[in-house]
């Protein structure tokens, strides 16, 4: 379903863009009552700790995940490139925008369901909301 990609040469980055890639929930914390990473959080942030590292190479796999991600795989994609390449990461979320594609949302206990449309024109309104905060 999600295309032939380059392995980066990390294990743990293949890991975790495998796991951002079939993610169906955007979460940057934990949720609910015990406030539980999920595994698309966790390896959220193991993509974002591998540009410290490997900047070429994480940034390799996110430009694939735009591509070829779920759509909470690419709205994660594209929140990673705010803090990378802010003029990357506009372009993507105005491409994100005319999609449909629906996914879940937590923000603490909260639970919602939005689309990839609906969080683009969010995340170009202006700067990120304490929901997108990590």
């Amino acid at each position: 379903m999600f295309g032939m990609r380059k392995k980066s040469g990390d294990p743990e980055l293949d890991a975790a863009v495998r796991e951002l890639a079939g993610a169906d929930t955007v979460a940057f914390g934990g949720v609910g009552f015990a406030g539980t990473l999920l595994p698309a959080t966790e390896a959220y942030r193991r993509v974002g700790e591998a540009f410290a590292q490997r900047p070429r190479q994480a940034r390799e796999q996110v430009d694939w995940l735009l591509r070829h991600g779920s759509p909470a795989g690419r709205a994660y994609a594209a929140t990673l490139l705010e803090q990378v390449d802010p003029a990357a990461a506009r372009a993507a979320w105005t491409a994100l925008g005319d999609d449909d594609a629906e996914f879940t949302t937590f923000a603490g206990c909260t639970m919602g369901t939005t689309t990839l449309r609906g969080y683009a024109a969010d995340r170009l309104s202006g700067p990120p909301t304490d929901r997108h905060a990590e």
